[in-house]
């Protein structure tokens, strides 16, 4: 009932997690990042625990592979779990469990991974990964395009509901946390427009945290 990428860039350093779903709100249960640490998605019949256990090994140096597997070994459930985890360096890491939902894939690339459940085919995920390491532009570009692939591919066997993306930077917030927790229509489109608004002001967010005597307004009315 879900797809997702974690991915990285380098230049500038961000990490993220794009998802989307046919239950509600799925971001806020399945995407997990922390800046200069990682990116986690956990998935299919989801423990959102996972993930800041998986973020917390990655913080302390072990590399992706090894942070999921301490997570994992660490729960009685593993079986019914798809989790997806990257680090600031090296290979990412994906599991599926046994119990995975329906028709369950996963793909890995050098600065991404791609899985899913209850898919509607399983090269799903690798599209997910073509798309992520074809494109071009801002790193959340690149992670909504993987989305874009997912449904161009047929997406999830029923229709897709929610949809978010997650992605954090050298600050200790996320520099993106955008999320359509509801869309009977098409909950990717819906995120895309919302993106489309909010990216060319995340600079303007962050330097009105960093630097706020120095930001620029907000222009709106009544904004001196």
């Amino acid at each position: 009932m879900t797809f997702s990428i974690v991915g990285r860039c380098f230049d500038p350093p961000m990490l993220g997690v794009a998802i989307a779903s046919s239950s509600p709100a799925v971001a806020a249960r399945c995407a997990h990042a922390r800046a200069g640490t990682g990116a986690v998605a956990t998935q299919n019949i989801t423990d959102p625990a996972l993930g800041p256990k998986i973020l917390a090994s990655l913080g302390d140096g072990a590399p992706a592979a090894v942070a999921l597997g301490q997570a994992l070994r660490a729960t009685a459930f593993a079986d019914y779990r798809q989790v997806l985890a990257i680090g600031p360096g090296g290979a990412p890491a994906v599991h599926t469990g046994v119990h995975a939902l329906g028709k369950a894939a996963s793909a890995c690339g050098g600065d991404c991974a791609a899985a899913g459940n209850l898919l509607a085919r399983g090269e799903i995920p690798a599209a997910m990964v073509d798309a992520f390491e074809s494109a071009r532009g801002h790193f959340g570009e690149r992670l909504l395009d993987a989305l874009r692939a997912a449904l161009a591919q047929g997406g999830e066997a029923g229709p897709v509901r929610s949809a978010g993306l997650l992605i954090v930077r050298e600050v200790s917030w996320p520099i993106v946390d955008l999320r359509v927790d509801w869309s009977e229509a098409d909950p990717i489109a819906a995120l895309d427009a919302i993106w489309r608004i909010y990216a060319p002001q995340i600079e303007d967010y962050v330097q009105r945290a960093l630097r706020p005597g120095a930001a620029p307004a907000f222009g709106v009315p009544g904004d001196l």
